[in-house]
């Protein structure tokens, strides 16, 4: 992929900081003004939206921070602006990137500041860049004005107090640009191509996959998969797990992947329903019918069951319970709830409680040592109770969210095409509440086209229209009828049932 000429001027005058600052004021606006017609469409270019302060350098005494970028081309060509902004802060040898508000508010921007999506892929690209060794951090709430960076943050930039001092409430991302060259240069290109996204500047033909590339990369890390080596190591440390998410997201089969994995296929699985009880998964009497009359014998639950056959070897057991919610769990444990506490099984000083009822002999349960419990757990369902406290404290929690790998690897573009657009409207509108609701990959799998498109037609369509019936995605439900509408058209396209 060629550089960019303009992108490395800038990138270098930002990395060196004051030290580097051009030795007139319309450089930096100039190599501004170059990305546009060389990396952007020329038509976005406006003069009142690049500023240059470096000036304010030579106030330091009156508490200049100088600073230079990007902001909303509606503001006034000089003096305070409102709306988000693209600016670097420079000081001797580099510059301090990010993010955000101008002094006079949120207007003209309060549409990108208030929608989630931008939340969200500012989470992304603070993620991003951490992963590149660049020192980052973004504020929860863009449009949270009133709150100032915290000192934990501002410690991690050391050298930029005033910079915080000053402008610390309106700032809400932000990034130390390397020394190097080459990194500082993919630093800046990241900040002004998702800039460029949130103010839909088209890109030249030329630099359109590097900048999808990014994007690409934001819209994956903003959902962090476990693996099954994670969902282990989280096992060991707490013992007693759940795996949450969204329907079709492989939260039984990666449940499974663990205990084949990890535990070589030692365990149980059993799967809750609102029908189960205590007497199902700990111990309970059950009517036995014998000649001249009716009696009653005691049958083991699913968790002595579990028990027993972790005791009869040292190797680790899994009992895996899946749909662990659909059950009430307060009832289905009872006492037994007293026995999930991870720090205290095993040894001789672990919990036990006493049954209800003698079976086999026993009279006393603990919970062995190597013995471990993972659940999966629907978070769409909104008819589904979700844990108490009490319950919920003593179990561990991993989200399993869609997987856009898991799409693109199959090569089927229309299905990654789709899939792109109902994660955009989710991230972009969508209440956090409701990206539980995103449907997963499993909808978007298939042998070959045909059977996508089936899939669609038959699996997709389906839950996308209960939603929209439910109205579960509130103010997101218009962008979500664009694409359910935009599925029906691709579903219909070349399909033809199978006799």
């Amino acid at each position: 992929m060629p550089k960019s000429d303009s992108l490395q001027i800038l990138a270098d005058i930002i990395r060196g900081g004051l030290s580097s600052a051009p030795k007139d004021r319309e450089s930096t606006r100039a190599a501004l003004a170059a990305l546009f017609g060389e990396r952007y469409q020329q038509r976005h270019a406006e003069p009142t939206m690049m500023r240059d302060a470096y000036g304010l350098a030579n106030d330091a005494e009156e508490g200049g921070v100088p600073y230079a970028g990007l902001i909303n081309p509606d503001n006034p060509p000089s003096g305070p602006y409102g709306g988000t902004s693209l600016v670097w802060f420079p000081i001797e040898e580099r510059s301090l990137i990010g993010f955000g508000v101008g002094t006079r508010g949120l207007s003209p921007d309060e549409g990108i500041l208030s929608r989630p999506g931008h939340r969200r892929r500012i989470a992304a690209l603070r993620r991003l860049l951490g992963r590149m060794g660049v020192e980052a951090w973004t504020k929860a709430d863009p449009a949270a004005l009133g709150e100032q960076v915290p000192k934990t943050a501002r410690d991690r930039f050391p050298g930029f107090e005033r910079v915080f001092q000053r402008y610390g409430r309106e700032m809400y991302c932000n990034a130390v640009v390397p020394k190097e060259s080459d990194e500082a240069r993919n630093v800046v290109r990241a900040f002004l191509d998702l800039y460029a996204y949130e103010r839909g500047w088209q890109l030249l033909k030329a630099h359109e996959n590097e900048s999808n590339e990014l994007l690409n990369s934001l819209r994956a890390d903003l959902f962090i998969t476990p693996t099954a080596q994670d969902v282990h190591d989280l096992l060991r440390a707490r013992r007693f797990v759940v795996l949450q998410g969204p329907p079709g997201t492989g939260k039984t089969r990666l449940a499974d992947e663990v205990r084949r994995r990890h535990f070589d296929s030692r365990g149980m699985a059993v799967q809750f329903h609102p029908a189960v009880t205590y007497e199902d998964f700990v111990v309970g009497l059950y009517p036995d019918a014998q000649a001249g009359g009716l009696s009653f014998k005691v049958r083991r639950g699913w968790l002595l069951d579990a028990v027993l056959e972790a005791e009869k070897s040292s190797s680790p057991y899994l009992l895996l319970i899946d749909e662990i919610n659909r059950a009430d769990l307060g009832k289905v444990l009872g006492e037994a709830i007293y026995l999930f506490e991870a720090a205290e099984v095993g040894g001789a000083n672990a919990r036990l409680i006493r049954l209800k009822h003698i079976v086999d002999g026993r009279a006393e349960l603990r919970v062995p040592e190597n013995l471990y419990v993972l659940g999966t757990m629907n978070t769409a369902d909104r008819s589904i109770a979700s844990f108490d406290l009490a319950v919920r404290r003593r179990f561990a929690f991993a989200t399993l969210p869609p997987s856009r790998e898991v799409v693109a690897a199959q090569e089927l573009s229309v299905a990654t095409s789709i899939f792109d657009r109902l994660v955009d409207v989710f991230v972009e509108h969508a209440p956090d509440e409701a990206l539980q609701l995103l449907p997963g990959h499993a909808y978007f799998l298939a042998r070959d086209k045909d059977e996508l498109l089936r899939r669609f037609r038959h699996e997709l369509l389906p839950l996308l229209d209960e939603y929209l019936r439910q109205g579960l995605l509130g103010p997101a439900s218009n962008e979500l009828q664009a694409v359910r509408d935009a599925v029906e058209d691709t579903a219909r396209q070349g399909y033809a049932p199978r006799a």
